[in-house]
């Protein structure tokens, strides 16, 4: 491939450019109104606007972009992560347009993008899935029937759901009445399909995924495991890797339960498993993502590899790049920190105009950046302004350097989360490494009860 579009935009879009470039690759991007300013339209060698600021007015046209891919005459298309980097349409259009989609066969992104499906193919590939219902679920009767057989507390899901949306924990009887249609309408509205289904809430449970890679010739690696149990909304905002305090017997079934997944799908290029793990090193599977994730930088921190060069290299059928497993090392620890225009207290979205934006020293620290001073964060948009990818030899010293980094940023003009991020990476919590997908709660009610 000589040529390459991205379907995206801000810092993954960017991210995507600069391996494109080093491999020396051209880069076609397309761009909505509202981005005509942004960093990754001037990195890119050619740039197409696709539209208006609403996504489905520009980012999701995807006729749009196969036509313009096509008139500037690209071999193929990165999707990135988010809007149509998960959707099977796209990725057959692109195909049938003659070209390259970077990542899974449609079929495979069809059958893990519906997460009933994804629950049956894994129970019968021997993957541990969490008790729940193995069909969608019609009517509240039938729903009150299974969570009464699991227990409560209940999570109800969008079978088509992703990124938290379409989600409710349900304590008891009454939560689950109320809670039931409401989750429907939602799933139907974003994603455009009604069907639920229902999970048994796991307590005191970590969210770790491991990333693998797959070619066309059946072999599959995995470069190790993530924690992502820190989130707000089941929104992940600060990731590890490796996990910490993870025994070593629970890190090999996740390794060996991420290979199983991959190869009961036939699965081809990068790939996330996600698994929930519960305070006794019970795991079960929870998803699989059919793309490159949000955290992918650290995963390339502790191993040194470039995953979109992999992401490329398997797609144009060259396989993996690495002879096996065993050539797969991991060095030091990373974190990971998502600084977001949003208010530290609340979590809630602050667009608005950036105004000064001062990094400060950043000698040894990775930033993917979306936007710049002056950058127009708007309510279009995921309100992510930059990833901070921080790499020591220990997990001790990563803290510590994260800590150094996060005091001295500062970032004008809109709320951000950095007060947050500061605190948080300096809680005995974070710094104990023994967290849930409960913490932030947790944490919060603590600082609330010793502000008292």
């Amino acid at each position: 491939m000589k040529k390459i579009l991205i379907a995206n935009r801000g810092e993954i879009a960017s991210r995507i450019i600069e391996t494109c470039h080093r491999l020396g690759i051209r880069t076609v991007v397309i761009y909505s109104e509202a981005d005509r300013d942004m960093p990754f339209v001037k990195e890119a060698d050619e740039a197409f606007l696709i539209g208006p600021p609403p996504v489905q007015h520009s980012y999701l046209k995807a006729e749009d972009i196969i036509n313009i891919a096509l008139r500037a005459g690209v071999e193929g298309i990165h999707p990135g992560y988010g809007l149509l980097s998960e959707n099977a349409d796209f990725a057959r259009m692109v195909k049938h347009a003659g070209m390259i989609f970077i990542g899974p066969d449609a079929e495979t992104i069809m059958k893990m993008g519906d997460k009933i499906e994804a629950r049956r193919t894994m129970k019968a590939a021997n993957v541990p899935v969490i008790p729940g219902s193995d069909d969608g679920v019609a009517t509240i009767e039938e729903a009150k029937r299974i969570a009464s057989a699991i227990g409560y507390p209940v999570m109800l899901k969008a079978s088509a759901g992703g990124g938290g949306v379409g989600m409710v924990r349900c304590e008891d009887e009454q939560a689950l009445s109320r809670q039931f249609e409401a989750v429907q309408n939602k799933a139907k509205m974003y994603f455009g399909n009604a069907i639920v289904f229902l999970e048994k809430f796991i307590p005191n449970a970590r969210h770790i995924e491991v990333q693998i890679f797959a070619d066309e010739g059946g072999r599959v690696v995995h470069l190790f495991e993530r924690n992502c149990s820190i989130q707000r909304r089941h929104q992940k905002v600060i990731e590890e890797a490796p996990s910490p305090q993870l025994a070593e017997s629970t890190r090999q079934r996740l390794y060996e339960a991420a290979i199983m997944a991959a190869k009961a799908v036939q699965y081809k290029n990068a790939g996330t498993v996600e698994f929930i793990v519960d305070d006794t090193g019970q795991i079960y599977f929870l998803e699989m993502n059919t793309r490159l994730q949000v955290e992918h930088p650290i995963t390339e921190a502790v191993t040194g590899y470039d995953l979109v060069e992999w992401q490329i290299e398997v797609a144009k059928g060259n396989g993996l790049p690495v002879t096996g497993q065993e050539a797969i090392k991991l060095t030091g620890h990373a974190i990971e920190f998502r600084v977001y225009a949003e208010h530290p207290d609340t979590f809630m979205p602050s667009p608005g105009t950036i105004g000064k934006l001062d990094w400060g020293r950043t000698d040894g620290i990775r930033i993917d950046v979306g936007y710049v001073e002056k950058g127009k964060l708007t309510p279009f948009y995921d309100p992510l302004i930059a990833k901070v990818i921080v790499h020591a030899e220990t997990r001790e010293e990563a803290i510590q350097k994260s800590i150094a980094f996060l005091a001295k940023v500062k970032i004008e003009g809109v709320a951000t989360n950095i007060p947050f991020l500061y605190d948080f990476s300096q809680s005995e919590m974070f710094g104990a490494g023994a967290y849930t997908t409960d913490v932030l709660t947790q944490w919060r009610e603590n600082k609330r009860g010793k502000s008292k």
